[in-house]
C-alpha cells in the first residue's frame, strides 16, 4: 500500500506545465527580432506540442495539436488551419508509428522532433503553394537548423513531466 501511495504522489497532472509551456512557446514565437534574426527564430510551438503528444500521451493528443495549431495560426496571422493541418498530421503520424515503443530515448525523440519539424516545412510549403502565397524556400532552412538544435534544450527543460 505505501508503494502505490508513493507511486501517486509522484505522478502529477501535467496540466499546469502543459498550458504555462504552451503560453511561454508563445511569446517566444512573437517576440520581436530583428529582421536578420527572425529568420532563424525555432518553431516553439510545434516543438512543444510534439512533447507533450509524445511523453503524455494520455493528456495531449489530435484535438490538444488542432487546438495550438489554430492558437498558433491566430498567433502569426497565418492562414487560418494551415499550421492546425499540419500539426494534426504530425501528431497522427507521430502516434501511429509511435504506439508499439513501450519506451522512448532521447535520441528516438530527437529524431522524430527533426522528421516532424521537416513534415511541417513541408506541409506548409505544399499549402502555400496550393493558396498561392509567396514562400520562400531558400529562408525556411533557417528555423529547421535551429529547430533541430533548440529541441533538445525544450526537451530537458520538460521532462520532468514526462510519463
Amino acid at each position: 500500500m505505501p508503494i502505490a501511495k508513493l507511486r501517486a504522489a509522484k505522478q502529477r497532472d501535467p496540466l499546469f506545465p502543459i498550458i504555462f509551456s504552451v503560453i511561454i512557446a508563445s511569446v517566444l514565437m512573437v517576440y520581436p527580432l530583428s529582421y536578420a534574426l527572425s529568420g532563424w527564430r525555432p518553431l516553439f510551438m510545434m516543438m512543444v506540442m510534439l512533447f507533450w503528444v509524445l511523453c503524455q500521451p494520455t493528456w495531449s493528443g489530435i484535438w490538444f495539436a488542432f487546438a495550438v495549431g489554430i492558437f498558433t495560426d491566430l498567433l502569426l496571422d497565418a492562414p487560418l488551419g494551415l499550421n492546425a493541418l499540419s500539426f494534426v498530421l504530425i501528431t497522427f503520424v507521430s502516434r501511429f508509428l509511435t504506439r508499439e515503443r513501450r519506451i522512448m530515448t532521447f535520441a528516438n525523440i530527437w529524431v522524430i522532433a527533426t522528421l516532424a519539424v521537416i513534415a511541417h516545412l513541408f506541409i506548409t510549403w505544399i499549402a502555400q503553394i496550393m493558396i498561392g502565397a509567396q514562400f520562400s524556400l531558400a529562408r525556411h532552412w533557417q528555423p529547421l537548423l535551429s529547430s533541430v538544435l533548440t529541441f533538445p534544450m525544450v526537451y530537458f527543460i520538460l521532462k520532468k513531466w514526462r510519463v
